[in-house]
């Protein structure tokens, strides 16, 4: 049975990321519909579940990989957002980021200096403000 399985599948896409996240879902989606009685979560999960085999069992390879590159972009970009918003979370215990008002470049100054006057490093722009 697994060399049929494997004649099956030869030429056909198979699992990536993108594949994954569909199955997460739709497990998700599941899971919601037997503890809310939702049955839209039911179709929902039944859709993502016939994309997903749908993409799995596809013989476009180059097609389902350029999917699974957009995919991982916009992961990739979402993930990047997240790191950035969590570490700037953790720099305001010691700093106060501040924006320029000419050009809105992020600037860092340590708090306890009282007020100061900021130049901006990318536009040059001067203004003050309290540390």
């Amino acid at each position: 049975m697994k060399e049929k399985w494997i004649r099956f599948m030869q030429g056909r896409y198979g699992a990536d990321e993108l594949g994954r996240y569909l199955l997460s879902v739709c497990l998700l989606l599941c899971l919601c519909s037997l503890f809310f009685r939702y049955r839209l979560c039911n179709l929902f999960a039944l859709i993502f579940l016939m994309i997903y085999f749908a993409r799995a069992f596809s013989r476009n390879i180059p097609r389902r990989y350029a999917e699974n590159q957009k995919y991982l972009a916009v992961m990739n970009g979402l993930r990047g957002k997240i790191r950035g918003f969590l570490a700037e979370t953790k720099q305001r215990r010691t700093h106060h980021i501040y924006r320029c008002p000419s050009c809105r470049q992020k600037i860092r100054i340590p708090k306890g200096h009282g007020k100061v006057e900021i130049c901006c490093p990318k536009c040059g722009a001067l203004f003050t403000r309290k540390s």
